[in-house]
């Protein structure tokens, strides 16, 4: 059950600022999408979509990576609905066997990343024979977990409560093209 109703989530966007349109998060999936080109068309990766958020990324980039690949997806959050992190909740474990895979996690957004530290440990522990992270986009701040950074990165956003291209607010608003800060007071 959704922890607010569909009119707040209205007034949220309503309220929100974008940050970058859709032309500008069209570009820099594109520039994603040319450096995966070179770190992994020759090595038959694993992408593995990061649920629910990196639905959409992973979509997108996948109709931009032309070369052989599988898809498979992992679910596992801090968030749920909610607009901070708590202990992580696995749903769903990778159905494909990653031993001696080379691994492509991408995710809607590197925030502390604690989630994807964890899953980057998960594939490893499990044999992956390298484990590369992408991002659509990464938060601007200083309290990122130790020893965590995205491979790939398509954009930079301030500190502030970031949704739209996957990214949610409150378990709505992930459709709205461009990406948009809420307002302060609906942080």
């Amino acid at each position: 059950m959704p922890s607010i109703t569909a009119e707040k989530a209205q007034q949220v966007l309503s309220r929100s600022e974008c940050i970058y349109d859709d032309a500008t998060v069209q570009s820099a999936l594109d520039g994603m999408a040319d450096k995966l080109r070179v770190l992994l068309e020759s090595s038959n990766p694993i992408v593995m979509c990061l649920m629910t958020g990196g639905l959409i990324a992973t979509s997108e980039l996948m109709l931009r990576l032309e070369f052989p690949l599988e898809l498979d997806y992992i679910h596992a959050t801090r968030y749920g609905n909610q607009t901070a992190g708590n202990e992580l909740e696995w749903k769903t474990s990778p159905h494909k066997e990653i031993k001696g895979r080379e691994i492509l996690i991408i995710d809607d957004i590197l925030d502390e990343g604690y989630t994807l530290k964890e899953i980057i440990q998960y594939c490893r522990a499990e044999g992956a024979k390298k484990v590369y992270t992408a991002v659509l986009v990464e938060k601007e701040h200083d309290r990122r977990a130790e020893g965590i950074e995205a491979d790939v990165v398509g954009l930079k956003v301030p500190d502030r409560y970031v949704f739209g291209y996957g990214m949610d607010y409150k378990g709505f608003l992930r459709n709205v093209a461009g990406i948009h800060a809420a307002h302060k007071d609906d942080e």
